[in-house]
């Protein structure tokens, strides 16, 4: 299986925004990450930073196809662009992965 993480930043003053919305992440967007495999997803925050990991039951590339072009994750984008400053890759249209630098199991 295999793990992607990013980061990405609140905007000042919003983090009781962002984890209210995400206490109520729509059903259809619950239904994406699923269908893309997309499991043991945390998202941390300290500060202004956000740090999310997930692992992908079907491989990161299975991952991003699925949720690049989707209107739901259009959506979600749109609606969170007012409380999230979020770097893109512009060839996946998700955010950049992070270098994975040490593993300890």
């Amino acid at each position: 299986m295999e793990k992607y993480a990013w980061k990405a930043l609140i905007k000042d003053g919003c983090l009781d925004e962002y984890i209210r919305r995400h206490d109520n992440l729509p059903e259809d967007m619950k239904n994406l990450l699923h269908e893309a495999g997309i499991c043991n997803y945390t998202i941390w925050n300290v500060g202004n930073e956000l740090f999310g990991y997930y692992e992908c039951k079907n491989g990161i590339e299975f991952a991003a196809n699925v949720q690049s072009g989707s209107p739901i994750v259009q959506r979600w984008d749109e609606y969170m662009s007012d409380i999230l400053i979020m770097e893109k890759d512009p060839n996946t249209g998700a955010q950049p992965l992070l270098r994975q630098v040490f593993s300890f199991d």
